[in-house]
């Protein structure tokens, strides 16, 4: 009876370790600093993110994902923030404003490129409603965008305002749905289904203990690396290849959010910004020409939030010397929100009948294991 039980809890095992889990979950961590408890944005204390996912009929394959920054109002109570284009091939609502001058009003809102009006609309009325808003006459939204027209039928236009309101009202902190979920539900990545991902580090006590959280939406080409493993070439399916077989595109875009609890300004958030487009290099995208490559990071140090009431700002920042663990951080967390997007999302069949696949885990896993 012992040696069946043994049997029989080996076997729950082996299965689990290939039910769509995290990248962690098949013994790859890549990076050198701890994740935090979730491993996910929501490790910064105060985010949150709410999602809403739209699967209906045969065609529609869309979503939205929110973030909320923190939990005051915070229109009233603004986060440093800035915006950085590895590639402009996109729509994000709201970037001039975060530019000049250096912080954001609003949850940030994910959704697919035809419904970014949208996302704005939802980020409106929820601004305007919010206690102590009762003056207020203008509101940056900031909305990102990839387009999903692949499995999704995108010109219906299905995403309304209130998708937008449900998903900032089911915002909450703790583990985050990934995959093909919320704005990833229909977006595709190296050619394999595509998704929401995140992840998290932690930098070491000595240079501050602070935390830094990525979420990304999927939907780019390239040549797909997992941890300095060419997995790509490997399976044989990457973007140029034409000469062999299909010539996957490698256009798309990609979303990636960046929230840190450590005392930065718009200045060293732009530059923690550019550090994104570093780890999403590690995963073999390109920023190709009709890539939208966008980064929003955004400080949330709870004592440099700017409330335009006071006369004065009196923000704590860090030295510059001290932001090279934060870049370090960054790219590790957004490389492994990137593989999580793909190691969770499944094969989705959507709009004219397009199926595309989930990445071959198993295969990936047993090839990471042969090349390490």
């Amino acid at each position: 009876m012992k040696r069946i039980f043994m049997f029989a809890a080996f076997l729950f095992i082996s299965l689990a370790a290939f039910s769509q889990g995290r990248i962690r979950d098949y013994g790859i961590a890549p990076g050198i600093f701890k994740t935090g408890k979730n491993n996910a944005i929501t490790d910064v204390p105060g985010v949150k993110v709410g999602q809403v996912t739209l699967i209906r009929g045969n065609d529609v394959r869309t979503g939205v994902t929110a973030i909320v920054p923190h939990g005051d109002n915070i229109f009233k109570k603004k986060c440093p923030a800035a915006i950085y284009i590895g590639n402009g091939f996109g729509k994000l609502a709201g970037y001039s404003q975060v530019k000049e001058l250096g912080n954001i009003e609003t949850p940030i809102v994910l959704t697919n490129t035809l419904s970014v009006a949208q996302g704005i609309e939802g980020l409106l009325t929820y601004t305007l409603n919010q206690r102590g808003n009762e003056k207020v006459r203008s509101v940056n939204a900031i909305v990102g965008e990839t387009n999903d027209g692949g499995l999704n039928n995108i010109r219906k236009r299905v995403v309304t305002e209130q998708d937008v309101l449900n998903a900032i009202s089911k915002a909450t902190s703790g583990p985050v749905e990934e995959g093909a979920v919320g704005a990833g539900t229909g977006t595709v990545c190296f050619g394999f289904k595509g998704g929401i991902g995140t992840s998290s580090r932690v930098v070491p006590t000595s240079y501050g203990g602070y935390t830094v959280g990525v979420l990304v939406q999927s939907n780019y080409g390239g040549v797909l690396e997992i941890d300095g493993v060419p997995i790509g070439q490997m399976l044989g399916q990457y973007s140029f290849k034409s000469a062999v077989e299909k010539d996957l595109n490698p256009d798309g875009s990609c979303m990636m959010v960046v929230i840190t609890d450590a005392p930065l300004d718009a200045r060293n958030l732009e530059r923690l910004a550019k550090r994104a487009m570093m780890g999403l290099a590690k995963t073999g995208g390109i920023a190709s020409n009709g890539s939208g490559d966008y980064v929003i990071a955004v400080s949330v140090y709870k004592d440099n939030l700017i409330d335009e009431d006071t006369k004065y700002y009196l923000p704590t920042l860090l030295q510059n010397d001290d932001m090279s663990p934060l870049f370090e951080a960054t790219i590790e967390a957004t490389a492994e929100a990137l593989w999580n997007s793909l190691f969770k999302a499944k094969d989705m069949k959507g709009y004219d009948g397009k199926e595309i696949k989930a990445l071959p885990v198993k295969k990936v896993v047993e090839l990471m294991k042969a090349n390490k």
